[in-house]
């Protein structure tokens, strides 16, 4: 069995030292892209103002958000969340793809869910119910058109 791919240290210093926005801005927009249209109405009502910190452990980042009624909008940084969840890219990646169950991650301890448990009980059970092939990365991407005279494969 291989090691999971872990940002290099270096790298995760450098990351950790970007101002919070740019990245939390990406994060929203993706959010509000893939995760809005699937969230449940009661969802949508138990994470109203409610702060959350995403915390990517070895990128050095840590991502402030909430929903704010129409959509996920960044917070501000610094401010204490409701809920922060804590792990690798590699693992929040295989999370978000379903190739990896919340449960499993949490008790070998590479989840880390700190701060409101019932808010981290619905984080995790909305994961499970959402559609995995929305997080399909080339289904995300805009069609560009081909430009006209260019030749197919």
């Amino acid at each position: 069995m291989t090691a999971p791919f872990r940002i290099p240290p270096a790298i995760g210093r450098l990351l950790g030292r970007l101002p919070p926005q740019p990245p939390a801005w990406l994060f929203v927009q993706g959010l509000n892209r893939i995760l809005a249209p699937q969230l449940p109405e009661d969802v949508r009502q138990a994470l109203f103002a409610r702060r959350l910190r995403l915390r990517v452990e070895d990128a050095g980042l840590a991502i402030d958000f909430g929903w704010q009624g129409k959509g996920f909008e960044m917070a501000r940084h610094g401010d204490q969340p409701d809920l922060t969840i804590g792990a690798s890219a590699h693992d929040l990646v295989l999370m978000a793809r379903r190739q990896e169950d919340p449960d499993t991650l949490f008790f070998c301890r590479r989840l880390i869910l700190e701060g409101d448990t019932e808010l981290g009980l619905l984080f995790k059970n909305t994961l499970d119910g959402l559609d995995a092939s929305a997080f399909d990365w080339r289904k995300l991407l805009p069609k560009f058109p081909t430009p006209p005279g260019a030749r197919h494969g």
